[in-house]
């Protein structure tokens, strides 16, 4: 089958091509605006990408394009289509389906699905619970929205059927819609045997209202689930008490509260595993963060549920290499430490600061930088929590680009610890300016950022 994937450098396209690729399909795909990493994983496995999504590219004549949700019928200012090519799929009749929906039939059909749904860790908790299962000689497949380290690769179809046995596949399940033409959300094509729900908060405020829009949501993922199946559950969060509430009908394992299935006992980069109040294993690793600490319970709890022993999941948690961009040491300068981070989202930029602290200690310094590039922080809806997000940083740096709100009045509170720009020359200026030895430089976003950590790097040589 030959696909073509519009939108196919995202972090969930870009790794259902890899998978297609591998399952032995020809994939070309098209997208604007690439960055690394995906751009450089899809020209290492060889598939050809196109910039822009021009009408000319139905000449191609796939056996299906197969359209990501980036692509819209939305129109630009001079009424021309912003997706042309999707104008003249409909135009011409030509087959087409969501990225959701091909995976489902063609890779995770007939396969023990994992599923891993949250507002927050989604991509970290999916890739931990994927090496515990490598570890363990289980060879899942897996897809997940950023690259593992200690695999290399954002997905990979993994063992096959062999008699009777279910092969394993682990997926980042995510909250957002599937297409302009199916506006629910994606987690609901895959029909896990396991269901992980790590937490749950407002978010994604450019498709729904509210809270209680999210939590439906979510509790159509937990219908899905087979009897025989297990949901597991972060204790600690009274939204996922009300999805559970709603209605369940499999399994259920908790995690995270000091009465739960699976609790922690001990700070978050090294803690004992208590399984119904009785030590089962225990954790020694590098990662930092309370937030980390509970996805390593969620991975340890949904691993149980396919057999692996808790002792061996923590084992294999020693040596989790954790995530690109997910504080990722990007360089150091002259003793100045620049990291890497994905996090977005205000309860993501406190924890991972507050995971920082931890590690670095109260004399260091910590700068945060961060761009609201997504949807949700565009809008403004949650500018009043960012004073609150940034509380563990001894000065802040917002990128203002593209924003119709006043950052600088959003971040008042704060008093001279924070600052803003409008570009990112002026935002290293400000940066190099008051960098010192000792300090910890964290750059946050879910975008390139502008190529800022390299640019920072290099400005911090010339001082």
């Amino acid at each position: 089958m030959h696909i073509h994937i519009l939108g196919i450098c995202g972090t969930f396209m870009g790794g259902l091509a890899a998978l297609a690729r591998e399952a032995g399909h020809r994939v070309t795909g098209c997208d604007s605006g690439v960055y690394p990493p995906m751009s450089d994983q899809l020209r290492a496995l060889g598939i050809e990408l196109i910039e822009g999504y021009g009408a000319e590219q139905l000449a191609l004549k796939p056996d299906m394009f197969v359209v990501g949700n980036v692509v819209s019928r939305a129109r630009l200012a001079d009424g021309t289509a912003k997706f042309p090519l999707m104008e003249a799929i409909l135009d011409a009749g030509a087959p087409y389906t969501s990225g959701p929906q091909w995976l489902a039939e063609h890779v995770l059909a007939g396969r023990h699905v994992l599923a891993v749904a949250g507002t927050h860790g989604k991509t970290t908790t999916t890739s931990m619970l994927a090496w515990i299962l490598e570890c363990a000689g289980l060879a899942p497949g897996f897809l997940v929205g950023g690259v593992p380290m200690n695999f290399g690769i954002s997905a990979r179809l993994g063992a096959q059927a062999t008699g009777q046995e279910r092969p394993l596949f682990v997926i980042e399940a995510d909250e957002y819609d599937t297409a302009f033409f199916d506006k629910r959300s994606k987690f609901v094509h895959y029909r896990p045997r396991t269901a992980v729900l790590n937490n749950l908060e407002f978010d994604h405020a450019d498709i729904f209202d509210d809270l209680g829009q999210i939590e439906r949501q979510f509790h159509h993922l937990v219908r899905t689930v087979p009897p025989s199946g297990r949901v597991v559950v972060n204790g600690l969060e009274e939204s996922l008490a009300r999805v559970l509430h709603q209605g369940c009908w499999s399994g259920v394992a908790s995690f995270g509260a000091a009465v739960s299935d699976f609790a922690a006992r001990g700070e978050p980069h090294d803690f004992e595993v208590l399984r119904r109040g009785e030590p089962v294993a225990r954790v020694q690793w590098q990662l930092s963060g309370v937030h980390n600490q509970l996805n390593a319970l969620a991975a340890i709890a949904a691993a149980a549920h396919v057999g692996v022993a808790p002792a061996l999941a923590a084992q294999a948690l020693t040596r989790f290499e954790n995530v690109r961009r997910r504080m990722e040491l990007r360089g150091t300068v002259a003793g100045i430490s620049v990291y890497d981070d994905f996090a977005h989202h205000p309860t993501a930029l406190r924890t991972t600061l507050d995971g920082l602290r931890r590690r670095v200690g109260s004399g260091a310094r910590i700068l945060a930088v961060f761009e609201p590039r997504s949807n949700t922080m565009k809008l403004g809806t949650m500018k009043s929590q960012l004073p609150w997000a940034l509380e563990q940083a001894d000065l802040a740096f917002c990128h203002t680009a593209g924003l119709d709100w006043d950052a600088a009045e959003a971040l008042a509170p704060m008093g001279e610890r924070a600052r803003t720009a409008a570009d990112i020359a002026t935002l290293v200026a400000q940066l190099t300016a008051v960098a010192r030895p000792g300090d910890h430089i964290v750059c946050m976003s879910n975008g390139s950022f502008g190529g800022i950590h390299a640019r920072l790097l290099d400005a911090l040589q010339k001082i």
